[in-house]
């Protein structure tokens, strides 16, 4: 009599079904992506070199549907998306194998809603690591996430001296629009809030992060202490602990995270992990007053803002100007080798 098969045995044949269909599917998407840059390809030319305009596109969709009209996706909209999507990334080989592992509703966001290489490069590669689905890229997109990405939240010097890898790891800002908090709330309202909506959260602040949990406990002498939020980031090989604040950052807010640190670096760090990060996010905060609070302080700690809409895209834009304006003035007034 021959033995049962057990649920293992089950999931194991049900993993290679599933495997073999993704596979399938990354084929099928691989093709597609290759037609239509064919295709693309084809009426650029012609668009160039015979005047094709409008009107000969729009026939050429009409004798596609009317010629088999089991073919679907051909119309003269997406024909000339096919074209868009060919000139933008023909003289870029290093953009153009990234696109070819997207699907194509992704690539025809990211390639007619961003505006310069460096942010397509940005959402290419956000798209092949984190595998964000439509809604995900277009959420992302709308809370310029590639903008704040490059304005790094303000961080004590010993946060960079013990992380050196740390780089644009914290925004400076963090877009909440998704708890659907109003204006007036108070701080266990926003803890809740993130909780419940733990996945948009971790997906605002980057994928290497780990929950570790919501009020957690530190024992020091016979007193406990509740850290808001904990996290563990992946990359950095370090607990980061979140302390939230409704108002504007206060310098005194520092020695509360300080002690959270120690207590976490003394108590729950592992002696391979590297030390523990503090994040104050604040409502508001003012950069004079943050880079006072941070410029002695022993401890690894940011501060950062948060806010419950979506950022106005051209702020963003024009503070990152102003960030790249500053960095090029400093480096002009900073004498180089030989001078």
């Amino acid at each position: 009599m021959s033995i049962p098969s057990t649920h293992q045995d089950f999931s194991e044949v049900l993993q290679h079904i599933q495997q073999s269909r993704q596979n399938v599917f990354a084929h099928i998407n691989t093709a597609l992506i290759e037609l239509y840059w064919h295709i693309g390809k084809i009426i650029s030319h012609k668009v160039q070199t015979q005047a094709w305009g409008k009107g000969v596109v729009s026939e050429l969709a009409r004798y596609i549907a009317q010629s088999d009209p089991s073919i679907k996706g051909f119309s003269d909209k997406n024909l000339w998306r096919m074209k868009q999507f060919y000139e933008t990334y023909q003289a870029d080989e290093k953009l153009a194998t990234l696109a070819r592992e997207l699907p194509w509703t992704h690539n025809t966001i990211i390639f007619s809603r961003c505006k310069t290489r460096e942010e397509r490069e940005y959402y290419l590669d956000l798209m092949v690591t984190d595998k964000l689905t439509k809604r995900e890229l277009e959420r992302q997109i709308d809370a310029s996430h590639f903008e704040r990405s490059m304005i790094s939240a303000i961080l004590s010097p010993v946060a960079r001296e013990l992380h050196p890898s740390i780089g644009n790891t914290f925004k400076d800002n963090y877009v909440l629009e998704f708890l659907g908090l109003p204006p007036v709330h108070s701080e266990n309202r926003l803890q809740k809030a993130l909780v419940q909506h733990m996945k948009q959260f971790i997906l605002e602040l980057g994928k290497d992060f780990i929950f570790m949990g919501e009020e957690y406990r530190l024992q020091v002498g016979n007193q406990d202490f509740l850290i808001d939020l904990l996290f563990y980031h992946r990359g950095l090989s370090a607990l980061v602990a979140f302390e939230l604040k409704i108002g504007k950052f206060m310098p005194e807010y520092i020695g509360q995270i300080n002690f959270y640190l120690e207590a976490l670096d003394r108590d729950v760090k592992k002696p391979h992990e590297n030390p523990s990060i503090g994040v104050l996010l604040c409502r508001d905060k003012d950069d004079e007053v943050v880079e006072y609070a941070l410029s002695r302080n022993l401890s690894p700690t940011l501060i950062a803002q948060y806010q419950l809409q979506l950022p106005d895209k051209k702020l963003i834009q024009a503070k990152l100007h102003e960030l790249y304006d500053y960095e090029e003035a400093l480096d002009w007034d900073t004498p180089h080798e030989g001078e």
